[in-house]
């Protein structure tokens, strides 16, 4: 099999899940990849496994570097399956290896896994001496697990981050300089929205803790490894942390006869006339997950439904739900739609926006078709909303 040394003595022996299309919900339309490491030292170590149906070959692949049974070490950085379910079988080929993990992670693995390891609990400031190189841990609890944390080798001065600054994106060149930069910092963005972004003040101070150390490469647990470009994903890590914004709308909506999306497109022209920025998705053609993506940087969201069984229609009410556990910050946001005898898709829009998280502003709603005048309305709310983000952003 293909081994990739990614430093002296340091291995890369994951798996690359090229058919992955869907992370719990998130699209991955370039597939997934699972990060495992081996560190050939005096001591040898693995750094994380992979998911279960790729154990074996993970196994094969440090076969070919060392026997597994010289195995001292299992970093677990994070208990989720997605990193971690290989380990039983690893543990039967290496019993005699130390399975090195957070509190939290020693909790998590015994209930996962029901075994009994040799664990080796560690905590902030502890260091493992592996014979030429040291690792040091650090605990990043909720980033985005209560059992996460970071391993750093300051021999070679790599960072091992678990999910911190990773991308679904599978390539058979394995370094951030050998890859179309423009598609890894795209799935880069993809990943942080829908994974990290309700976490972004435990990521801020996670990356001020990362930023304090020499770095070569930053090995991560999903996707493409840095080296050349470390500097370029801090610090978009910084300010997609920081809640930045730009002067962005979010249109996504659907319709059924087609007044909600009149609506929605007359609304876009009056946020664009502002020199606002503005994206419009159909969300029943849409990926939820991209649009999502749009949504980081954006200073205004709109959502739009009509009314449907006296609430919004299941492909607004599916993106609502994924926001409200996202929470996307600084972003003010309104509801629109058309209904016919009754209305009630808006309000329970506005009530998911409210638990979302975001400043909610009054939105427009009109029965039946618009006409000219409701047209016209439409357009001055576009103008008013894309106003007021331009107003918000300007503020110090």
């Amino acid at each position: 099999m293909n081994k990739i040394e990614i430093a002296k003595g340091v291995y890369n022996v994951g798996a690359v899940d090229w058919d992955m299309r869907d992370f719990h919900g998130f699209t991955t339309n370039r597939g997934v990849t699972y990060n495992s490491y081996l560190i050939v030292d005096e001591k040898v170590c693995l750094i994380d496994t992979v998911k279960a149906p790729f154990a074996a070959e993970n196994i094969e692949r440090i076969s070919e570097i060392i026997d597994p049974t010289k195995i001292d070490y299992v970093i677990t950085n994070h208990v989720e399956p997605d990193h971690s379910s290989g380990l039983p079988a690893l543990m039967q080929k290496a019993p005699q290896a130390k399975v090195v993990v957070t509190a939290n992670g020693k909790t998590e693995v015994l209930k996962h896994y029901q075994q009994e390891y040799d664990f080796m609990v560690v905590k902030e400031g502890d260091v493992l001496d592996l014979g030429k190189n040291k690792l040091h841990f650090v605990p990043l609890p909720m980033v985005h697990w209560p059992d996460s944390m970071v391993t750093y080798l300051d021999g070679e001065q790599i960072l091992f981050s678990s999910d911190s600054f990773g991308q679904h994106i599978c390539t058979s060149k394995r370094f951030d300089d050998e890859n179309d930069l423009d598609k890894v910092m795209y799935e880069a963005a993809k990943y942080y929205a829908n994974i990290l972004m309700p976490l972004g003040k435990t990521v801020s101070k996670a990356v001020d803790k990362t930023a304090q150390m020499p770095l070569k490469m930053i090995a991560t647990g999903h996707g493409i490894i840095w080296r050349s470009y470390i500097d370029k994903i801090v610090a978009k890590y910084k300010e997609w942390s920081s809640g930045q914004t730009k002067d962005k709308v979010v249109i996504a909506y659907d319709s059924m006869w087609g007044s909600t999306e009149k609506m929605a497109r007359c609304i876009l022209d009056g946020v664009a006339a502002t020199g606002v920025a503005v994206k419009l998705y159909k969300m029943s053609d849409s990926d939820r997950s991209e649009v999502v993506m749009e949504m980081l940087d954006a200073g205004g969201i709109l959502l739009g439904s009509p009314t449907l069984h006296n609430g919004m229609l299941a492909t607004m009410g599916a993106l609502l739900i994924y926001l409200k556990g996202l929470k996307p910050a600084n972003k003010l946001a309104a509801a629109f739609g058309a209904y016919g005898w009754a209305g009630g898709a808006q309000k329970d829009m506005e009530e998911l926006l409210k638990t979302a998280g975001v400043s909610l502003t009054e939105g427009v709603t009109l029965k039946w078709v618009p006409d000219k005048d409701e047209m016209d309305a439409c357009f001055n709310f576009g103008k008013e909303f894309g106003q007021k983000v331009l107003e918000r952003n300007q503020k110090p």
